[in-house]
Formats: structure tokens, sequence, C-alpha cells
């Protein structure tokens, strides 16, 4: 119930739009839009799948760190915390060796873990980023699905494959949300001879 309750608050709080966007993600319609093809998002979602398994079985990081990780195109990001640099390394260290991984953008900081709260702080500054993406006009073939974000400690990332102009769309329409601390943009970028796909 308590869950239900928080999933409605969210929402009402950003209207019509992001819950589309949610939706579309929840359902695999963001599938239809993605720039990568079938197989790499099963081999994204795989890395993703396969760093969780591996880390979590570790004891040591199991207690002493949180940490997220998110593979696009084999590029992984990590965020989160570590409560000292010898675990960090461990996680990305893990991480680099996963089959599929071409590259490892290493956010996490030496920190105590998160809060609980933090994290639900994290996750509604993400659905309105989701939000405010969707608000992106002017830009033909855009799709804010194809943006992924991310949110960890106040600092909001975005990953996906765009073309500049799109990722500088991005990022701008994106400082307008309340809350950020940061923006870090991982964009990987396409030629603009295939600005219409």
């Amino acid at each position: 119930m308590k869950l239900s309750l928080v999933l409605f608050f969210i929402f009402s709080l950003t209207g019509c739009g992001s819950l589309a966007n949610g939706l579309a993600e929840l359902t695999g319609l963001s599938f239809l839009h993605d720039r990568r093809s079938s197989a790499v998002i099963a081999l994204d979602e795989n890395i993703e799948d396969s760093a969780i398994i591996e880390l979590h079985a570790l004891d040591d990081v199991k207690e002493h760190a949180h940490f997220n990780v998110t593979s696009y195109n084999g590029k992984v990001l990590v965020t989160g915390e570590a409560e000292s640099e010898a675990i960090r390394d461990k996680i990305i260290a893990n991480i680099r060796i996963i089959s599929g991984v071409k590259l490892v953008h290493n956010e996490m900081v030496i920190a105590p873990i998160s809060t609980m709260q933090s994290r639900s702080e994290d996750a509604l500054i993400t659905i309105k980023v989701k939000d405010a993406l969707t608000k992106i006009k002017g830009k033909p073939g855009f799709d804010a699905t194809r943006v992924k974000v991310i949110t960890e400690r106040k600092v909001v990332y975005l990953m996906g494959i765009v073309h500049e102009e799109e990722g500088l769309a991005a990022a701008k329409v994106v400082q307008s949300v309340p809350g950020i601390s940061k923006i870090v943009t991982v964009f990987e970028y396409i030629d603009y001879a295939k600005k219409n796909n």
C-alpha cells in the first residue's frame, strides 16, 4: 500500500509526459525508439546483471558499498559510494573484466553509504528530468526515451546515443530542473549525416 501511494504521489507531481515516458520504459516500448540493436540492448542488460550478481557475491563489497551499474552500448557508468578506495577499486576492476564491456566511467565516490531518503530524492529528480526531456521541441527525430537518466547524490548523468545538438538540448533543458547539484553528460555522439535516424 505504501509503495502504491508513493508511486501515485510521484506520478501526480510529474504529469502525463513523464508518466508516458516511464510507462514506455516499463513496458519495453522504448525499445522501438532505441538506436541500439536488439543484440546490443541484450548485451547491455547482461553486463548490468552480471555486475550485480558478481559484486553482490563479494561480502566486503556488499557491506561497504552502494553502487549502480548502467551499461549503454557497452560503455558502463558506475555510480554510488564506497567506504574505501580499496572497495571502489575492487568494484571497478570486477566490472572491467565482464564480457562486452568497452569502457568504464567510474563516478563512484569515497563516502558513507547513501541513505534511503537520499535515494528517494534522487529517484524523484530522475522522474523530473525525464519529464523535462519530453518538453524538448524543434529537434526532428529527438526522442526522450533515447536518453538514459541516472541520478546519484543529486548529480544527474545523461547517457545515450545522440546527435551533438540533441545532447546539447538535453543538457540545457535539464538545467531548469530544481534540486540538481551537477549535470554530467556521458553521451555517445553519432554523425550528423545520420540525423534522421
